[in-house]
């Protein structure tokens, strides 16, 4: 576990956990790092919170000092970052943001030459200049000092890119957008309007302090009342830095990731499309997604949370489509990252290819009950390993006869478990969780449940 950088950047409160000096050092670092034979190009990305301009203007102040030219998308998605870092001539990309976070939290989200998260090699790097663990780092001077570019450019050749990848016209579709007064908040309706839908949109004034705030991909029940009410045909949310979407359906019902993997891998069954590939998912996926995909025949991978980890099983094994209940769902063969645009796009694309409306395309996925506790413990590791502990989740299991599943899985971050079952009945997965949390009391380990 990197120190600063978790699986999705640097992250924390603005000038407490994340200082303005963190954005200049990285810069700083990231500038020498790239350009010890070369002029370092890097593109960067912000999202709509306040804090945003101060962590930009630290960046370019650090890149510039160490040499490198700074190219600035200004407001953009960290999946437009990605694009840009990837189809140009650039050494990397950073995306100032803290995706699904409150306004007073950001991050720095480090993105190398293939549109792909930075490697921890290179992280590990970072954080060790960070901490003053390598030798000082040279200023430019005279004509090796590097120069800020605007490439607002750059962001629309990305909105191109994303209204290229549709085959149908969206014409007479009513389409809702809940920008969550991140990112998104410009493009989304542009992009659906050049593709031809009725765009109605919501939470797309940003104001630096309002992104996400009971809008958006997290905070769904407002597009869901916002369909119900103009009577729309369909509705998609984005977060922060829309590289997450989530749908509701012409009835507003929540259409999460699991079930946009399964109706998108099902098309491209239907489409020989397929090509024996997998879905790729993390184990937090829904027991129901499983046994729908079992139904259909088609395989799937499951990895840590993390759509890190998502993106890294696809590139290795060569997997189309793959994400995160969450709504980060990634298309490897038009993207590196989980893209919220591209999600909503293609699940238009499915809708308008089967003449069919979205409610109707997840019928066949019974989304079981979830119950999720975690645990506070004494020691994490042995009480994972206890044969007590284990014995009853292995009674679980057997309870519940194929028809649910438990997960105990450690944080990251944290002295705590969490401890989740899937079954048939709400009552049974309650009943289930707390069984185990029972064994842990009774050895001693349990401290607190939260």
């Amino acid at each position: 576990m990197s120190k600063y950088f978790g699986t999705d950047g640097f992250r924390g409160e603005a000038n407490i956990d994340l200082t303005v000096e963190h954005a200049y050092q990285i810069g700083r670092f990231i500038g020498w790092y790239y350009g010890q034979d070369h002029k370092c190009k890097v593109v960067i990305g912000k999202d709509t919170r306040r804090s945003g301009y101060m962590y930009e203007a630290a960046l370019v102040a650090g890149l510039t000092a160490s040499g490198a030219d700074a190219y600035l998308l200004h407001v953009t998605t960290t999946p437009s970052v990605s694009y840009i870092a990837r189809t140009e001539d650039f050494d990397c990309g950073i995306m100032i943001s803290a995706s699904h976070n409150p306004y007073y939290d950001n991050g720095i989200k480090l993105i190398n030459g293939q549109g792909e998260k930075m490697e921890d090699a290179v992280i590990d790097r970072v954080e060790d200049y960070l901490d003053g663990n390598c030798d000082p780092i040279p200023y430019a001077t005279r004509d090796a000092i590097g120069c800020s570019v605007d490439y607002s450019a750059g962001r629309n050749r990305y909105i191109g890119y994303l209204i290229s990848l549709s085959h149908h016209s969206f014409k007479g579709v009513r389409v809702g957008l809940d920008c969550s007064n991140g990112s998104s908040f410009r493009m989304a309706k542009s992009i659906f309007d050049a593709l031809g839908a009725k765009t109605y949109v919501i939470h797309n004034e940003p104001d630096g302090v309002n992104i996400n705030r009971d809008c958006g991909s997290t905070h769904i029940a407002s597009l869901q009342q916002f369909v119900r009410e103009n009577h729309l045909d369909v509705g998609f949310a984005f977060d922060g830095d829309a590289d997450r979407c989530l749908a509701v359906d012409e009835n507003g019902n929540l259409v999460d990731g699991d079930l946009i993997l399964y109706l998108y891998a099902k098309y491209l069954q239907k489409t020989n499309m397929l090509d024996g590939t997998k879905v790729v998912t993390t184990v937090m996926s829904n027991f129901g997604l499983y046994k729908a995909l079992d139904t259909l025949g088609i395989g799937y991978e499951k990895t840590a949370v993390g759509d890190k980890y998502v993106y890294e099983n696809m590139k290795a094994n060569g997997h189309y489509i793959g994400g995160e209940q969450s709504g980060h769902i990634i298309f490897s063969r038009y993207a590196t990252t989980g893209d919220g645009m591209m999600t909503a796009i293609m699940v238009m694309q499915v809708m308008l290819a089967e003449k069919l409306p979205l409610s109707q395309l997840v019928t066949d996925v019974t989304i079981y009950p979830q119950v999720l506790k975690n645990v506070k413990v004494t020691d994490k590791d042995g009480t994972l390993s206890d044969a007590d502990v284990q014995a009853e989740v292995d009674a679980v299991t057997a309870r519940l006869k194929g028809n649910g599943r438990i997960l105990l899985r450690k944080s990251g971050t944290e002295p705590v478990l969490r401890v989740m079952v899937e079954a048939p009945t709400h009552q049974l997965c309650e009943e289930n969780v707390d069984a185990v949390i029972a064994v842990m009391e009774k050895k001693g380990y349990l401290i607190q449940v939260k």
